[in-house]
């Protein structure tokens, strides 16, 4: 039988990514959908990026981290998306098995990569806002270059340990994957031993990477609304709501998607695929757009930006 398992396991060169059960004619709207969204990925994060680089009033902690959540959004989306395009025009729908395990590294390395570093702006904002006399001290950039290099390393480690567990399986049942990318959950169902052990480790992986992130985050702005309620004037307390709650909304959704993929049972793969969609596509586009229509200083920089190129020209 292990003969056998390894065997089955050799022979997989490639997998089929089955995508969304929908009728065929669907598949050019959602093609779109998925082109229009993309194409705002794209040119929301790389405007981000440019603007912080460009502008040295932004030369701050909390757009260093917002530099860096561009930067990763712009990179999980790229794994995810273009792919998943191609394949609603593919007849054959594969995917190699070297480029599944490269996709389900990559966008395990970001995804985690981007929960950690959530969890250091909110510790950002946390002191700005309940500690402002000693923020440039304590959010020093050597300590915001550690949190940063740190989100990574979790992010690198838990892609490891993820991906190396799950493309160890034996995969005999099928090469069909039930999703539009390489998941760790879809890729389980088509192993034909005994999962126990395997998804006790994800869930654990999953446990260590979302609650502790999640207590961070909630600890944090617990401190910083007991705060912003004792400021008199209500034009700071006003300024205050609005550049956390633009966070809170961010990690609302991306806290409540993966929570909802990796945290509970493996019983609705239609809806696994549409809480996907909210942390892989519709995150890193409203990312930018929440951080800079609600904030004032990315649009006077994207002012003068606008400005300098109009005096070019």
């Amino acid at each position: 039988m292990s003969d056998r398992r390894t065997s089955n396991h050799s022979e997989v060169t490639d997998f089929i990514l089955v995508g969304f059960r929908v009728r065929t004619e669907l598949y050019i709207l959602l093609f779109l959908l998925f082109l229009l969204v993309y194409a705002m990925v794209l040119l929301g994060n790389v405007g981000m990026m440019a603007i912080i680089m460009t502008d040295p009033r932004l030369n701050t902690p909390m757009y260093f981290f917002l530099g860096n959540l561009s930067f990763i959004d712009l990179f999980y989306s790229s794994v995810i998306a273009p792919k998943a395009m191609v394949n609603f025009w593919s007849e054959s729908k594969s995917i190699s098995f070297a480029g599944c395990v490269t996709q389900l590294f990559l966008f395990a390395l970001f995804i985690v990569t981007e929960g950690f570093l959530l969890a250091a702006m909110a510790y950002d904002r946390f002191i700005a806002i309940c500690n402002p006399l000693l923020y440039s001290v304590q959010m020093s950039t050597r300590l915001c270059t550690q949190l940063v290099a740190g989100s990574y390393f979790c992010g690198f480690i838990t892609s490891v340990l993820q991906t190396s567990m799950t493309f160890t399986l034996p995969f005999c049942a099928s090469r069909a994957i039930d999703h539009f990318y390489c998941d760790t959950r879809p890729l389980q169902r088509l192993s034909c031993s005994d999962l126990f052990i395997s998804k006790i480790v994800s869930f654990s992986l999953s446990s260590i990477i979302i609650l502790p992130t999640i207590i961070v985050v909630i600890v944090s702005y617990l401190y910083i609304v007991s705060t912003v309620l004792k400021i008199c004037s209500t034009e700071g307390r006003k300024k205050a709501f609005s550049t956390c709650s633009s966070h809170l909304g961010v990690v609302s959704i991306l806290y409540g998607a993966g929570s909802f993929m990796y945290l509970t049972p493996d019983r609705f793969p239609e809806l696994s695929k549409v809480a996907s969609l909210c942390y892989t596509l519709v995150t890193p586009m409203l990312n930018p757009l929440i951080y800079s229509l609600r904030n004032k200083d990315v649009k006077e920089a994207l002012k003068r930006l606008l400005e300098k190129k109009n005096t070019i020209l």
